[in-house]
């Protein structure tokens, strides 16, 4: 057999660089390749879970290569695998070359990371040189997805510069892109939690936040390979983080649809604590079985969430509504390629990117909710501002009616006492006049009287505070002025235009028969005038008296 396994492995020892894809396999521990144990022959890639799902404790896979003489050899050689599940170790003619961490449990964790493993110049010999693989990894039964049973893809063996490149291609995609993404989804889930959870109106921020923490933990093996705890209990929580990742997802849809379901907020949590309990009861044996069950379902809950929103959305069908549509559908497709890949027997690029997707889409949907988010924000501080301003318009508004309210209640009540007062007088004052005026047996304290009762009186009509037509003024004005003038022997001219509407305010009206008045009495007494003219005029809203004599 191992005869064989040589010649098949030297027949493309011409080849740049030898694709192995048939093993030698057997079951053993220690640190040497079981020869005495019973081996078979094993084609490459081997999955575990698909060609001994029930496999316990570690494998060992050998092949034979024939190589120059070390003093012929140009370049380092180096052995390739693509992927290896959960660890290995690399001997060379026995001699250990490389290994991966720990092979007992708990297990370290190099599933999704490549091996570049140098072989020693020094300890390859001419013609053929046996190259033994011993791999750890847990079965089937005991991990919730396939991809983390044991597995061993094909060996490539070169020279190290030629494998480089492959290599670093291959942990670009499989752990430094997954690990930048899973850490741009850790701080904005982060962030987006912590603004949902502050603005209860944001709610499915908080869901989506949640929902971006969690699923970056899922990822948690690619930057913490070497765990304390045990396989078992690894696996374990990383599967009771799938209910709550779930909780996330649908209520993230639900309330970003604008809709709250009271049932929804009930099951899901009750889901939260049934699936860890019914792992529990299922025990290591039955894990895989259980949470494929819980998978199923899952996966469900999650369409129905999908569907309903885009149903509750569609009578919209507005940006918003296709570019989720479009999310929902890329998403939908990289899990079916994820969940269909471990089936087969290789590990094709197609669920590799895959992988990549789903996060990343993830990532676009929440660069799409902050935009959403900074433009609310924007549209409430622009409402901010003008609810501002009109509260400020409306304040100064009432502040103006509330000035006038106060001056016309002040000029109520001054109306009332200048009524009050006007009334005394009139009633009390002016009788006491006009008695002085008709029984007085003086005639100096009879004239006196009347002019005391004809000043009382325009200090009265002042009091009523009511406006006069300024033609009636001019009437009143014309006729006592002339007549005052004519009684002293003056002769009067009167001048003012027939048609004026305006009127006086009582102020205006007594002030200005005061003025007229004091004019006349002037021109009487002290001028020696035998003219005097009076003419009146309205220019722009002005009212102009002009007396003049030739005294």
């Amino acid at each position: 057999m191992g005869a064989l396994l040589w010649l098949l492995a030297g027949a493309s020892q011409a080849a740049p660089m030898l694709t192995i894809t048939v093993a030698l396999i057997t079951k053993g521990e220690g640190s040497r390749f079981p020869v005495d144990a019973p081996d078979q022959l094993v084609h490459l890639p081997d999955d575990w879970a698909r060609t001994r799902p029930a496999a316990q404790g570690p494998m060992w896979y050998r092949v034979v290569m024939s190589a120059q003489r070390p003093e012929e050899a140009n370049e380092l050689m180096a052995l390739y695998i693509e992927r290896v599940c959960s660890n290995l170790e690399v001997y060379l003619n026995g001699h250990l070359v490389h290994s991966g961490g720990s092979m007992q449990d708990p297990l370290t964790h190099n599933c999704s990371h490549p091996q570049l493993v140098s072989l020693p110049t020094a300890l390859i010999v001419a013609g053929p040189n046996t190259v033994d693989i011993k791999v750890a990894g847990p079965a089937l039964a005991e991990v919730g997805s396939r991809r983390r049973a044991g597995y061993l893809s094909p060996l490539v063996i070169g020279t190290q510069s030629m494998l480089t490149a492959r290599y670093t291609r291959q942990n670009v995609l499989n752990v430094l892109a997954p690990q930048a993404i899973g850490a741009t989804l850790l701080l904005m889930g982060g962030f987006m939690f912590v603004m949902g959870f502050t603005q209860r109106r944001d709610s499915h921020l908080a869901y989506f936040g949640a929902l971006s923490v969690g699923w970056s933990l899922l990822d948690a093996r690619l930057w913490a390979r070497s765990l304390p705890a045990p396989n078992s209990v690894v696996e374990f929580l990383l599967c009771a983080l799938l209910p709550f990742i779930t909780l996330a997802a649908v209520q993230f849809l639900l309330r970003y649809a604008g809709k709250r379901l009271r049932l929804a907020d009930t099951g899901l949590l009750l889901q939260c604590a049934l699936m860890p309990l019914s792992l529990v009861l299922a025990g290591p044996a039955n894990h895989n079985t259980m949470v494929n069950l819980w998978q199923g379902l899952l996966g469900l809950e999650i369409a129905a969430a999908m569907f309903y929103y885009l149903r509750n959305q569609g009578s919209k069908r507005g940006r918003s509504f296709w570019l989720m549509a479009t999310i929902f559908g890329v998403v939908a497709v990289a899990a079916v390629i994820e969940w269909a890949a471990p089936l087969a027997s290789a590990f094709p690029l197609a669920a590799q990117v895959a992988h990549l997707v789903l996060p990343l889409m993830f990532v676009l949907l929440g660069l799409r909710l902050v935009q959403q988010h900074g433009q609310a924000l924007v549209e409430a501080e622009q409402g901010k501002a003008h609810l501002e301003q009109r509260i400020h318009e409306a304040t100064e508004e009432i502040e103006r009616n509330f000035r006038q309210m106060s001056e016309l209640r002040v000029e109520q009540v001054t109306e009332r006492e200048r009524k009050r007062i006007a009334a005394d007088l009139h009633d009390d004052l002016g009788a006491k006049l006009l008695t002085i005026v008709h029984t007085s047996e003086s005639e100096r304290i009879s004239t006196l009287a009347r002019e005391a009762l004809e000043e009382m009186r325009l200090s009265v009509r002042g009091l009523t505070g009511r406006p006069v037509q300024l033609a009636d003024a001019l009437g009143d004005w014309r006729a006592e002025v002339v007549s005052r003038l004519g009684q002293a022997g003056i002769e009067a001219e009167w001048a003012a235009p027939d048609d004026l509407p305006q009127r006086l305010s009582a102020r205006a009206y007594v002030q200005t028969t005061r003025i007229l008045r004091e004019a006349t009495s002037n021109i009487i007494k002290h001028s020696g005038a035998s003219f005097c003219s009076v003419r009146c005029a309205v220019t722009d809203g002005d009212f102009s008296l002009v007396v003049q004599d030739n005294g």
